[in-house]
């Protein structure tokens, strides 16, 4: 392997380095790792990206992640010896990330009163959820660093996700889950792809706690996202979304808001390739939390002992963080949302979620189970499909717009997460003539 990347602390003062074979997920002093390279990728890549390459059969190419794949060279493959070096690389046949790409839908631009509105549906991924661009790269790190079993906690997407890589790279897979509280859609997933299902009493918070002391018991590899490798496949939603643009940045790219991984990649994208010459214009990042589970939102904005938590150029304030967690474990203050795949009280990725903030000058809202499952069904009416955690996109674009925070000329895109898995909250919301978009049946 060579050493043309590495892992290195997030925390400036801290700065702790190590090589790209270890597994650990954080530095010896407890802080999240970043993985940073030594080169800078040339801008005559824009040309290869866009071309696609030359498929030539090759599913590497034909990947909506690994045809970037100098973007996240973590593998350091030499394209001059691309067979040799690709036979680490995990992919599902290339077909993560290859139908992912912002539309226009009209009736939402229509709706939220913003003509350039870009919606990205990464439900399109082959397990239904935007998880695939990383897992595919966490799970080419397990495979370059010969691990046999990979292990996550998840509210459904993260372990359907999981359970198709390891099943399809013969790797073992456990996934603890909080009971009961997992769309039965995503968990039929992890079912039927071979993994160990763990069920917890508890949240998703609770899940991750004890997934993370299992992998160190028993030498698993984590593959949620405070694994640094994820981080890169998830990059590549926002490579997408800027190609598309002839990599010209937007005014705003837009998340659901749950661990907070996706708001981490974007903003270690855009810092790299602002860095690097790629583009000129830095998008501002809009977090859409739930009402029901609205740590970022709280905390960001001063909602708690009316101090807003900042990164701070590296130098945040930890500490509100923990008194704000002891808060709501003394107060019996646990999510709750129908959409449960942002349904996170404790976002593991909250320090990179404040950095990304802090880079692209960003903003945090946070909208109603009501207005999810509203943007949720005006999705549906454009002939899309997504789940009630990516309805909170077009429903926070339009309260920031009402807020004019976002302008009526701003260029946007959203990312819509994930595809629709529990079928239930579609139909009853439909089913109820008082629902703003209900497209009731007939007798």
């Amino acid at each position: 392997m060579q050493s043309g990347a590495l892992q290195k602390c997030i925390e400036p003062t801290c700065g702790l380095e190590y090589p790209i074979s270890d597994i650990r997920i954080e530095c010896d002093l407890g802080h999240l790792l970043d993985i940073k390279y030594k080169t800078t990728p040339s801008t005559s890549l824009k040309d290869v990206f866009y071309k696609r390459r030359n498929h030539a059969n090759n599913i590497f190419n034909e990947s909506g992640v690994w045809r970037f794949r100098e973007l996240l060279n973590f593998c350091q493959i030499d394209t001059e010896n691309f067979e040799e070096c690709s036979k680490y690389l995990v992919s599902l046949d290339g077909s993560e990330g290859r139908l992912s790409k912002p539309y226009h839908m009209s009736k939402v631009s229509d709706y939220v009163g913003l003509k350039n509105l870009w919606l990205q549906p990464e439900g399109y991924n082959p397990s239904g959820s935007f998880k695939d661009n990383g897992m595919s790269t966490a799970v080419t790190h397990a495979k370059l660093v010969n691990i046999k079993k990979i292990i996550c906690a998840s509210t459904g997407n993260t372990s359907a996700s999981a359970a198709m890589y390891a099943a399809n790279e013969n790797i073992e897979c456990d996934v603890y889950i909080p009971a009961g509280e997992v769309a039965p859609g995503k968990l039929s997933q992890a079912f039927q792809f071979g993994a160990q299902v763990i069920e917890i009493k508890g949240n998703f918070d609770d899940a991750l706690s004890t997934s993370l002391l299992k992998a160190n018991e028993v030498g698993g590899y984590t593959v949620n996202s405070v694994n640094p490798f994820r981080i890169e496949g998830q990059k590549t939603i926002v490579f997408r979304a800027l190609e598309h643009l002839d990599w010209d940045p937007p005014d705003w790219i837009v998340y659901p808001g749950g661990a907070l991984g996706n708001t981490s990649s974007c903003g270690k994208s855009l810092m790299e390739l602002y860095q690097w010459g790629w583009i000129k214009k830095i998008p501002r990042i809009a977090v859409i939390n739930s009402e029901g589970a609205n740590t970022l939102y709280t905390l960001y904005n001063g909602k708690f002992e009316d101090t807003k938590l900042r990164w701070n150029k590296g130098k945040p304030d930890v500490e509100i963080i923990k008194r704000y967690y002891a808060h709501m474990d003394k107060n019996g203050m646990r999510p709750k949302t129908k959409a449960t795949a942002i349904q996170i009280a404790k976002p593991a990725n909250i320090l990179k979620g404040i950095r990304a903030l802090e880079f692209t000058n960003g903003s945090v809202t946070q909208v109603s189970d009501q207005e999810m499952m509203d943007g949720m069904a005006l999705v549906g009416l454009n002939g899309f499909d997504c789940e009630m955690a990516s309805g909170a996109v077009p429903a926070g674009v339009k309260k920031l717009m009402a807020e004019e925070i976002i302008k009526k000329d701003d260029i946007v895109v959203g990312i819509l997460t994930g595809r629709q898995k529990d079928a239930s909250i579609s139909v009853d919301y439909h089913k109820n003539p008082q629902n703003k978009f209900a497209n009731p049946p007939r007798t």
